[in-house]
């Protein structure tokens, strides 16, 4: 029954997929989530924590814990948000930018890698699909 499992298959790949993330960048310690947090970041200056929460689509309660954990490691950096005090408007460190500039880097190659078996019709074709069962289709 397994093998006629799309979820089953998904989780496999998701797997590997993640354990060759996290080899790439094993110097820099930063997780596939936290990588996807930093680029929003860097993409959408001015970006708070609710905003970023919902682009992610996570609670915000989880969101803060990511924060916290960027924001301790000097990658990322809170200011209240001048248009809604209580709110915080993010941005990326020195350090940040240094560490997602490398990060970027090695994570292109680690896609490359990962789908060096797919010529460059079925990689879109993938990424399509993968796109329309998380309901993000364009």
């Amino acid at each position: 029954m397994l093998d006629g499992l799309v979820g089953f298959h998904l989780r496999r790949a998701q797997s590997v997929v993640f354990d060759k993330f996290m080899d790439s960048v094993k110097a820099e310690k930063v997780s596939p989530g936290q990588f996807g947090v930093l680029i929003l970041i860097a993409e959408n200056p001015g970006l708070n924590q609710s905003g970023l929460a919902a682009a992610l689509g996570i609670e915000r309660s989880t969101m803060v814990a990511v924060i916290n954990v960027l924001e301790g490691r000097d990658f990322v950096r809170r200011t209240q948000s001048t248009a809604d005090r209580r709110a915080y408007v993010l941005s990326l460190t020195r350090q940040g930018k240094k560490i997602l500039a490398s990060v970027k880097t090695k994570v292109k190659h680690h896609e490359q890698k990962i789908t060096a078996a797919l010529d460059d019709g079925e990689q879109e074709v993938l990424l399509g699909l993968l796109k329309k069962i998380s309901g993000h289709s364009s």
